[in-house]
């Protein structure tokens, strides 16, 4: 195999057309041939999501990382699902993300060092690994995966959330749920956990601006973190909706805020709510509160069957992270990997990898 003595540089494709780049893509597919494989989510955009071997939401893709025989993983998402398929990978296969920027801003609202300042905080109230799981949405840093592996804790997904917020209240009283407040307050609300018992922990704030009284009794403490584009879907979009097609119907991911779940009719994964308008009678109208770019596809899709699918907000928010990755990022990385060069390694430290793995096979064990 040819080797570069350096790698080509991006600067090259920057200016590239798409089309360009499509073909260049498919050249260097048809060239690797079975040494690569490429994991898409379904919130990529078209022009990129059409290059996927395998797609879906997190968990569904965590478990093709688990058997796969490629030499080359690159993963058309984010960091943290980069990171995800490093650590359940064999050590040899090389995981590769197009464009490193592309990361996650719920992940960002939860790092290790005020994790850890939460974790002395509590532990001054009650002692944390006798009463208190960490969860982690599986949309976090492996470090994080790495604490809730040293603290007894696990992962969640949306789709398996009520399961692992089960087998928590099994090992423990109470769980520590992060990043995202709205998946786990929807979750624990699912569970007959009263809203009281579900307060916001504020990691700005000193011991999480609760008090003793309200770390005692609460069940869950809901990290304050969010996806910053499902929190954009309000109530009144489903009013709207509701007025002009009073049958129809309204399907929410569990990111979105508690009362646009409250007043719809169906709430679940991305893979949950692929598979319900899917298998809904023809000539259906949804309204649909997840991601812009899996919305339009799914428009498209069930066009012949009359189906109608909106976008629950008037205003357009794709996951901006998310779009950082492009037919350039995607072609550079490819013809990079075809002159033996591999560049945007995704590697997770050893000993953080051995911690993270622990909960992600709970999580894969339990779901």
């Amino acid at each position: 195999m040819q080797v570069h003595a350096a790698p080509i540089q991006f600067d090259h494709f920057q200016s590239k057309k798409n089309d360009d780049c499509q073909a260049r893509i498919l050249a260097a597919r048809k060239k690797l041939g079975k040494r690569l494989v490429i994991l898409g989510h379904h919130y990529q955009h078209e022009s990129v999501y059409r290059h996927a071997d395998f797609s879906g939401d997190s968990l569904k893709l965590s478990k093709y990382c688990e058997n796969l025989d490629a030499e080359f993983i690159v993963f058309l998402g984010v960091h943290f699902m980069a990171e995800v398929a490093d650590i359940l990978s064999r050590p040899e296969q090389v995981v590769i993300l197009p464009d490193l920027a592309a990361g996650c801003s719920m992940a960002d609202m939860a790092n290790l060092a005020k994790v850890e300042r939460s974790f002395r905080e509590l532990n001054n109230v009650l002692n944390f690994d006798e009463t208190i799981t960490p969860v982690t949405y599986i949309n976090s840093a492996a470090d994080l995966k790495a604490f809730c592996g040293e603290h007894g804790g696990i992962v969640c997904t949306s789709t398996n959330a009520p399961k692992i917020l089960d087998w928590s209240f099994k090992q423990r009283e109470k769980v520590l749920f992060f990043p995202d407040q709205n998946l786990g307050r929807w979750s624990g609300y699912q569970m007959g956990i009263p809203l009281e018992q579900m307060p916001i922990w504020d990691p700005d704030q000193p011991q999480g601006g609760l008090t003793i009284e309200q770390i005692k009794n609460a069940k869950i403490l809901l990290w304050k973190g969010h996806c910053a584009v499902h929190q954009m879907f309000r109530p009144q979009n489903i009013e709207q909706f509701k007025q002009v097609h009073p049958d129809g119907q309204v399907i929410s991911h569990p990111e979105a805020p508690f009362d646009v779940c409250l007043n719809s009719d169906f709430v679940g994964s991305t893979e949950y709510i692929l598979k319900t308008v899917s298998e809904a009678a023809p000539n259906t109208k949804w309204l649909v509160g997840t991601e812009l770019n899996l919305v339009t596809r799914l428009a498209e899709q069930m066009q012949p069957q009359g189906k109608l699918v909106q976008f629950m907000s008037h205003v357009v928010c794709e996951c901006s992270t998310m779009a950082r990755i492009d037919p350039q990022h995607l072609a550079w990385v490819l013809e990079n990997l075809v002159d033996g060069n591999i560049v945007n390694q995704i590697t997770v430290p050893a000993d953080e990898a051995v911690l993270a793995k622990l909960t992600l096979d709970r999580m894969l064990a339990a779901s």
